[in-house]
């Protein structure tokens, strides 16, 4: 065997039996803690994170295959509520080693906790463009994020907020990888998406469903306090830090607007200039009715 190479069947990055999700770490999209499934679907097999892994079991939206306990996490709060739906919904938990976990994680911080899912059911956009149980579309369209954090982070506020429904590319953008997963603190269960080819055609398709399209860029010429249709069916448009929303998209929105700033540094990171948008929404809906 030549000296320092890893053969062993044990390992779950060699051998995909011992890797339930298949998930491997790669660099191209420059984001520490990024991966990619090996196909370009929407993801969500692999959750970790105590808060994700108990939403996953509350929703039962999907079925849970197995879980990953390390031997090193104390079964005590929210650990043992997990243990205990795992069993209600008839679900084996495997106790690992807290290295074996941990190199099959694909988050910073697993919390000693991984859960391998069927992965999330994606939607048809034409059915998230119809009201649902009498709620007019709230949309978020995400467009070349490739940081998973910042896309769980969107996520989890677009949940909180009230989203209908969460559009992303199938191209050049992250999905719902385990740090997004972890990320989104278990939103994912409850949120609906639909993958589209391209965002600009996505555009095109809403706002001839009578969607209003706003775009957030930091040099947008209206304040989004100042937009006036968030009781329309509505879908705010995110764009990636540095790039922000693609030229072609941007010429799709029907209004760009900005968020009032008053110091110093040029722009506000994504997820948070997304949440500020989504909660703005929430709150012209809620004082509407």
């Amino acid at each position: 065997m030549a000296k320092g190479r890893r053969t062993s069947t044990n390992n779950p990055r060699l051998n995909p039996s011992k890797n339930p999700r298949g998930y491997r770490r790669v660099a191209a999209l420059g984001e520490k803690g990024a991966f990619v499934s090996r196909d370009r679907s929407l993801g969500g097999e692999q959750v970790e994170g105590r808060q994700a892994v108990r939403e996953l079991l509350v929703a039962a939206n999907r079925k849970v295959k197995e879980i990953w306990l390390s031997d090193s996490v104390e079964r005590v709060g929210i650990i043992e509520e997990i243990l205990d739906k795992a069993l209600d919904r008839r679900v084996p938990v495997r106790t690992v080693s807290r290295t074996r976990l941990d190199g099959t994680a694909g988050s910073e911080g697993s919390q000693g906790i991984i859960a391998f899912a069927e992965k999330l059911h994606e939607t048809h956009i034409g059915d998230l463009i119809k009201a649902k149980n009498g709620v007019k579309p709230f949309l978020v369209v995400v467009d070349g994020v490739t940081d998973p954090y910042n896309l769980g982070a969107i996520l989890r506020s677009a949940e909180c907020a009230g989203v209908t429904g969460v559009i992303l590319p199938e191209h050049r953008s992250v999905h719902i990888t385990p740090a997004a997963s972890k990320s989104a603190a278990g939103a994912i269960e409850y949120l609906r998406f639909a993958l589209v080819p391209g965002v600009p055609n996505a555009l095109q398709e809403l706002s001839r469903a009578g969607v209003w399209c706003v775009g957030l860029d930091s040099e947008g010429s209206q304040s989004i306090y100042e937009v006036s249709l968030y009781d329309q069916p509505v879908a705010l448009v995110f764009g990636a830090e540095g790039r922000g929303i693609s030229s072609l998209a941007k010429q799709r929105c029907d209004i760009i607007g900005s968020i009032p700033q008053f110091g110093h540094i040029p722009s506000l990171n994504v997820s948070n200039a997304a949440a500020l948008a989504m909660f703005e929404v929430a709150r012209a809906r809620a004082s509407s009715q």
